[in-house]
């Protein structure tokens, strides 16, 4: 869907991904929204269809000729089948290219391929006019993509057949002319009349506060908010408000922000006298400038922040504690609050929880075996140790792991002390928030590795409209269970209002991991300004769930490519490399980027096609991913393995250079890109990449540069499995692990031709020109904005200790439960009623844990029982004689009467109250049951029975 959110305010319009808040879509808006004349906004329907009246109409104005005129009202259908996903239609006047009016039409799942206009169109009916005319076109992405296929004509409908004051419904098929238009007549009520004024009020701009003196100009209309492309009928359960109550989202710049990530988006600089200064990390997706009211929060990298270097108060270990004030007022001006955690803690939350054990698992990579050599050995027996070594030889060839093994399974040990630490390092950050945080700020949380932090922040501030988006892909339902902490982490994000993901892909499957290991269940559902979002329904809360992949910033790019630094190194580099065609991939040394796999696939091709060996070269940058451990180690060698292998063979081929993160920014990242002809991602499991969309821009002016003496530049060959691949749909999308394709994509690159180059490149600027970094947080943003969360305290409950807290959403009305209340109405009334549920109040739920419920069943395992204590108690409860207490099970009679009949005064509800034993004094006789319903006729049970011993049967 090109990147397109799934909220559905921002899944139709113009512009796409960029709310239609914040946009236009014809001259009404981008004139004078309040009624000024003008040529083109008082032209009207007369103008905007092409059929004349011109003049009449552009001389109109309030109280004019124009709006004494005669009007009716068309509803405009279309048969559109060729439309492709992430397409939109539009009815349109004669210039397709003008930025003319035009009407966006709308379709359902139901309703497709019919296209239709939300509303009803104004039409004046003009007497110096006999027809109106107009034609529709295909946008793709918010971008106009095509006219009408074969268009020299325009739709047209003779104004003979209409009649003032009625509604008509005009079906078309797109491509296809007549002279006898389908049109359905569908009668108005008289009293209603038929003057533009009237029918403005009921038209296209009945919804969006537009004046109905401006009503001659329906086809330049702008809706005020994004409609629903694919939203589900009104009813149906869903609670929607008056459509007077709606109203547009906006962000102003009295709107509160608050950015929160492991790392602030700056870089520290200490200078030899011990003077801090601060500068931007352009390169970071968090960097961008705005409007808002920005306040950024996390941690500061500095000399040990790691945790793995230096130790106590050493410069090592982190900024010194008595120079964080210093540090504090360098980030001032950039409005950047650091959070001080202790840099051990830090490390063992950094790279032990999220790099070794939530990081694989996002990654869809699950270890279920753990090496031997965990197991601590004891002894020195030679023999025992070379045999443990050829094991291990064993093992690892047939393991293929994609990343260390490790012993992080289950949840204690070390893996405890891990979990620990990743939840302190979150409360650090809660801390840190609550300071900086205002009524009615938005606070929006980035990346995995606060997880949980919605949960803490819920607690203390309920009301804060809270958003976490994701930059690293979501695993499926049956990887993500393998983790112990399962619950905790679904939760902790649903504990948010809105969660955000680069593609539907990943949303998914977070969807899905809610539906399973929580029950939870998912559709759309409206929000505050009239649409719809796709949202989790969960405690009488809907989390929205977003879905936008994220951009680049163009005039950034471009900066840097025209900085003479930047220029000579391109420079240096083509003379490096001259005559070559320069392939370059910049990848991080761990074995998800799939750097082995590419080089197997230069391999196969050069073994296939000797030819071109020594006129191109693969520029091969390694990251050192150091934090990665074992799996660093083992892709570094067989790394070097490779290229030696294929360098001697095929000199000169590849040009392999690791370097530290720090080594390859952004300027000197361009200046390679630049250089290059081709990029290569190869990653058989990634996030955000953003190095093709970076690539891209570097060879805007590729389109240009034809001819039989051009370079063959512009080209990506990505992998399916990156995310950016959704949106770049102009590159060679490769299976990374089926070697042949790779292989072939070498050989497409060096031999395509100049038009199928800049076809390709075409369609893949088109994303990365419209939607930037910029645009991408304006839309989630305002998908938070909008979440339905009402500023009534008192409509929220907290419920649950720890991480299992949630925050429960009561229907209107609701009063939370004042426990002091409670406490003296206890105390002073006369008689009080008591009801206790059995399993999961009185005892532990045997239902809760499948393996648990199976021994129940099998007779494996003995029934929970009340403990001696709560016996007690429930004793003492029943000897007050203004106390009647019941239990309530669904349970049978013997399951309550084996436990709790020897208790005075103690009333019994059994199978959900189907049978019901009154309080008694009386204890150890037989109990009297009395039933609900009449309890005579039960052949119904053997049938019953028979079928459910089928079931068990074929299921065990």
């Amino acid at each position: 869907n090109h990147g397109r959110t799934t909220s559905s305010r921002s899944r139709q319009g113009e512009d796409g991904l960029i709310d239609s808040r914040c946009r236009t879509a014809g001259p009404i808006e981008k004139g004078n929204p309040k009624g000024a004349t003008d040529t083109n906004r008082a032209g009207g329907m007369s103008g905007a269809m092409g059929g004349g009246g011109a003049s009449e109409a552009a001389t109109s104005g309030p109280g004019g000729s124009h709006h004494q005129s005669q009007c009716c009202a068309i509803n405009f259908r279309v048969r559109c089948e060729d439309a492709r996903h992430g397409e939109s239609v539009f009815l349109y006047q004669n210039d397709f290219t003008a930025g003319g009016a035009k009407i966006p039409l709308y379709t359902t799942p139901k309703s497709y391929p019919w296209y239709t206009t939300r509303t009803p169109v104004t039409v004046p009916l003009s007497t110096s006019r006999t027809s109106i005319s107009y034609r529709y076109a295909v946008y793709r992405a918010g971008v106009f993509h095509r006219a009408e296929d074969g268009a020299p004509s325009l739709h047209s409908v003779p104004l003979s057949l209409l009649q003032a004051g009625e509604l008509y419904t005009v079906n078309d098929c797109l491509g296809t002319f007549t002279d006898q238009p389908d049109v359905d007549h569908v009668r108005l009520r008289r009293s209603q009349g038929g003057s533009a004024a009237s029918l403005a009020r009921r038209s296209s701009f009945g919804n969006y506060g537009i004046n109905p003196s401006q009503s001659g100009t329906s086809l330049g209309s702008a809706t005020g908010k994004k409609r629903v492309g694919f939203a589900p009928d009104r009813g149906g359960g869903l609670r929607a408000g008056p459509a007077a109550a709606r109203q547009a989202v906006n962000l102003t710049s009295s709107d509160g922000l608050i950015v929160v990530s492991a790392f602030l988006p700056v870089h520290l600089n200490r200078s030899e006298a011990g003077e801090w200064s601060a500068d931007w990390d352009y390169e970071a997706l968090l960097s961008m400038q705005t409007h808002l009211r920005v306040t950024r929060v996390g941690t500061v990298k500095w000399r040990g922040w790691h945790g793995n270097v230096g130790g106590g108060e050493s410069s090592e270990s982190g900024v010194p504690v008595e120079e964080r004030s210093k540090v504090e007022a360098a980030l001032r001006p950039f409005n950047c609050v650091p959070v001080w955690v202790p840099t051990t803690l830090f490390g063992e939350m950094y790279n032990g929880f999220c790099k070794g054990v939530l990081w694989p698992i996002l990654h869809n990579v699950a270890s279920v075996y753990s090496s031997p050599t965990d197991v601590d050995h004891t002894g020195d027996d030679a023999q025992a140790e070379s045999d443990r070594e050829e094991y291990d030889a064993d093992y690892a060839e047939y393991s293929m792991d994609d990343v260390a093994q490790g012993p992080i399974h289950g949840d204690g040990g070390r893996e405890g002390e891990l979990w620990g630490a990743f939840t302190a390092v979150n409360r650090y950050f809660r801390d840190t928030i609550i300071q900086c945080f205002n009524e009615g700020d938005l606070i929006w949380i980035h990346g995995f590795h606060l997880m949980i932090l919605p949960s803490f922040l819920t607690r203390r501030i309920p009301m804060a409209k809270i958003g976490i988006f994701f930059h690293t892909p979501f695993p499926s339902s049956e990887i993500f269970r393998t983790l112990w902490c399962r619950e905790d982490l679904l939760r902790g994000m649903l504990n948010a209002d809105q969660v955000g993901f680069h593609l539907f892909e990943y949303a998914r499957h977070f969807l899905t991991c809610c539906r399973r290991l929580l029950g939870l269940n998912y559709g759309m559902f409206p929000d505050s300004s009239g649409g719809h979002n796709l949202a989790i329904d969960t405690n009488g809360r809907h989390v929205s769930v977003t879905s936008i992949h994220a951009g680049v910033e163009p005039h950034i790019i471009n900066q840097v490519l025209g900085h003479r630094s930047t220029v000579a190194q391109v420079h240096n580099i083509r003379n490096q490399l001259a005559g070559k065609v320069i392939f370059a991939a910049i990848d991080r040394m761990e074995s998800l980027k799939g750097i082995p796999l590419k080089l197997i696939a230069l391999e196969r091709f050069l073994q296939r096609c000797p030819q071109w060996a020594g006129k191109f070269v693969l520029v091969q940058v390694g990251i050192s991913a150091f934090e990665r451990g074992d799996d660093y180690t083992k892709t570094r060698a067989e790394v070097i393995a490779m290229v030696n292998k294929i360098n001697d063979r095929w000199p000169g081929t590849v040009q392999f250079q690791e370097c530290a993160e720090s080594e390859m920014r952004l300027q000197q990242r361009m200046a390679l890109l630049r250089a290059a002809d081709v990029a290569m991602v190869t990653t058989i499991r990634d996030g955000l990449n953003l190095i093709p969309l970076e690539f891209t821009i570097a060879h805007m002016d590729a389109k240009n540069d034809t001819g039989p003496n051009s370079r063959k530049r512009g080209i990506c060959i990505l992998s399916e499995f990156s995310s950016c691949t959704r949106v770049m749909r102009g590159a060679l999308h490769v299976n990374p692990w089926k070697i042949s394709e790779i292989a072939t994509a070498f050989y497409q690159a060096l031999t395509m031709s100049d038009s199928e180059r800049i076809r390709r490149m075409s369609i893949a600027s088109e994303f990365v020109t419209r939607v930037t970094t910029q645009r991408w947080a304006l839309a989630v943003m305002l998908d938070l904005k909008g979440v339905m969360k009402n500023e009534g305290a008192g409509r929220y409950a907290g419920a649950g200790l720890g991480l299992g807290f949630r925050l429960l959403g009561m229907d209107s009305g609701f009063n939370s439960l004042d426990v002091p209340s409670v406490s003296r109405g206890y105390r002073n009334a006369l008689s009080r009623l008591i009801l206790l549920d059995y399993g999961g109040t009185i005892l532990a739920n045997d239902n809760l844990d499948g393996l648990q419920r199976y021994q129940f069943v099998k007779k494996s395992r003995a029934p929970s029982v009340p403990k001696e204590c709560l016996i007690e108690t429930l004793k003492e409860l029943c000897a007050d004689c203004r106390n009647t207490v019941f239990v309530v099970s669904g349970k049978e009679r013997h399951s309550l009467t084996k436990t709790l009949c020897h208790i005075p005064n103690l009333g019994l509800a059994c199978e959900h109250g189907m049978f019901v034993s009154w309080p008694t004094p009386k204890v150890g006789g037989k109990r009297v049951w009395e039933t609900l319903v009449p309890n005579q006729d039960q052949t119904w049970k053997s049938i019953a029975i028979a079928i459910m011993e089928v079931y068990t049967s074929r299921t065990h």
